[in-house]
C-alpha cells in the first residue's frame, strides 16, 4: 500500500524549510519529487519552489511553476507529494483541494499543524494529517501508520 518511500533526513529538512516559513508566521509548501517513471516513489529531492506566503495561505508564482515544470523535465521526476503547513490544526482545507499542486490519482497532500513548530522526525507520523487524491479527484485521509499507510520513512 506504500506510496512514497523518504529517508528520515529529507523528513528533517523538509521540516526545516516548513519552520523557517512559520518562523514568519506563514504557512509554507515543500515538494517531494521521485523518479518519472519506473517502481516505487521513492522520494530522491526536496524541493523548495518559489512561493507567495502568508499566515493561512501559500501560492506559486507563474514564474515558480515554469521553474518547476523545467525541473521535472531535465529531471525526469515527479511531483510525488506536496507537504505544507497551516497555523492551527492539520486537515485539507477546501482552498487545499482548489490549489493543489499535484492532482494525479495517488498523489499525497501532507499537513502538519502549528507551521511544523513542535513536528520532529520522531512524532512526524503522529503531527502529519496525509491525504491521497482519489480517482474522483477529492483528497481522502489516510493512515500513517500500519498496514493501510502510504508512507514509509527510511534511515
Amino acid at each position: 500500500m506504500i506510496t512514497a518511500s523518504i529517508s528520515a533526513a529529507q523528513i528533517r529538512a523538509t521540516l526545516d524549510i516548513l519552520r523557517a516559513g512559520g518562523l514568519r508566521g506563514h504557512e509554507r509548501v515543500v515538494l517531494w519529487l521521485g523518479p518519472a517513471r519506473g517502481g516505487p516513489n521513492r522520494i530522491c529531492e526536496v524541493f523548495e519552489p518559489e512561493q507567495e506566503t502568508a499566515k493561512d495561505y501559500f501560492r506559486l508564482p507563474p514564474r515558480s511553476m515554469s521553474a518547476l515544470m523545467t525541473r521535472l523535465r531535465t529531471g525526469r521526476l515527479k511531483v510525488v507529494a506536496q507537504i505544507h503547513t497551516h497555523p492551527g490544526r492539520a486537515y485539507h482545507s477546501d482552498v487545499d483541494a482548489e490549489w493543489a499542486i499535484v492532482r494525479h490519482v495517488g498523489a499525497l497532500s501532507l499537513v502538519l499543524p502549528r507551521f511544523a513548530s513542535s513536528t520532529t522526525l520522531e512524532n512526524f507520523q503522529e503531527q502529519v494529517m496525509t491525504y491521497e487524491c482519489a480517482p474522483d479527484g477529492t483528497w481522502v485521509l489516510v493512515a500513517n501508520t500500519g498496514p493501510q499507510a502510504r508512507l514509509e520513512i527510511t534511515a
